[in-house]
């Protein structure tokens, strides 16, 4: 079974509420349909062109939400009704107030236009001080791989790159179904080169492994001494990951995109994602160039993100 082949499955009979801000594109709506048929989700559909009005109960409800979490940007000017309505910040909001499992946008609006309306609507997750993504990476030898962060924070501070690994190894067991070994990844393993580059690196991984003693990590670790167990028993033979990484935290966001892309491209391997980290409730971004059947791929693991854990608290600033 391929990845993509197992993450349809263990999505299968979710039938989570999915919502689509971007429902007038053809790809949204073939995606539509196959993840109804899949009863993976039931998806709503926004018409951009058919909005509901400024009096719909949901709008008034979404524009609230607007008008206390972004004050500013109501006394600027901007209506909060009329930003309601616009369609990703009202998709976004349906998952705020509880009309909705989910939300997956992107196939036409920019990633930080997405990040704005999950932002600006739901928040961030107590205790996770930064949104972050991760791309899923199925290889031909049946290993799936998570990377991170690949597309959200150019030049990741040390408490950034652990809510990054934090994010992906909570999310990874709900939609890969094991347990995450995270390897944070630089040009040095374990001191065999210096500067700040590695402290910060080295720093993450041992913040991690405080916060998270339950979960294997290491760093700084180089990617061949974090994927091949040969190369760990040259380089690093105590290391508790050895090799067997399956979280790679990368150290910025030049790395993670350039690494994610050239194993899609050169390793054969099928790719699933962005998918946003971080949220108190899950919603996620899509390649503008993403086919149908990457819109299923992100919605199902949208749907895994819901069905993982009940909704989360939102802050109301």
């Amino acid at each position: 079974m391929t990845f993509r082949e197992a993450l349809r499955a263990r999505a299968a009979g979710a039938r989570a509420r999915l919502v689509f801000p971007e429902g007038d594109d053809p790809r949204v709506r073939e995606a539509a349909a196959e993840l109804e048929r899949l009863e993976i989700a039931v998806p709503r559909l926004l018409d951009p062109t058919a909005m509901p009005g400024l009096d719909d109960p949901v709008v008034r409800a979404v524009g609230e939400r607007l008008r206390t979490r972004r004050p500013q940007a109501v006394r600027d000017g901007l209506h909060a009704l009329e930003l309601a309505v616009d369609p990703l910040r009202f998709g976004a909001g349906l998952v705020a107030i509880g009309a909705a499992d989910g939300c997956i946008a992107g196939a036409v609006a920019a990633t930080s236009e997405v990040l704005r309306a999950a932002l600006w609507l739901i928040g961030a997750r107590d205790g996770i001080p930064t949104i972050t993504a991760a791309m899923y990476h199925g290889l031909p030898d049946g290993r799936v791989l998570t990377y991170t962060d690949v597309a959200v924070v150019p030049a990741p501070t040390v408490e950034q790159l652990v809510a990054a690994a934090e994010a992906a190894a909570d999310d990874r067991r709900a939609l890969v179904g094991d347990d995450p070994v995270v390897a944070f990844l630089s040009f040095s393993t374990r001191g065999s080169a210096t500067g700040p580059e590695v402290e910060r690196v080295r720093a993450a991984a041992e913040a991690f492994a405080a916060r998270r003693p339950d979960v294997v990590s290491d760093g700084e670790l180089q990617l061949d001494a974090a994927l091949v167990p040969e190369v760990a028993r040259r380089k690093c033979p105590d290391s508790p990951v050895a090799g067997r990484a399956t979280v790679l935290v990368f150290p910025s966001l030049d790395a993670a995109n350039i690494g994610y892309k050239l194993t899609e491209r050169l390793a054969g391997a099928s790719a699933a994602g962005p998918l946003l980290q971080g949220l108190a409730r899950p919603m996620s971004d899509l390649s503008r160039g993403a086919t149908p059947d990457d819109i299923v791929d992100v919605a199902a693991m949208v749907a895994l993100q819901a069905r993982a854990a009940p909704p989360r608290p939102l802050e109301e600033s």
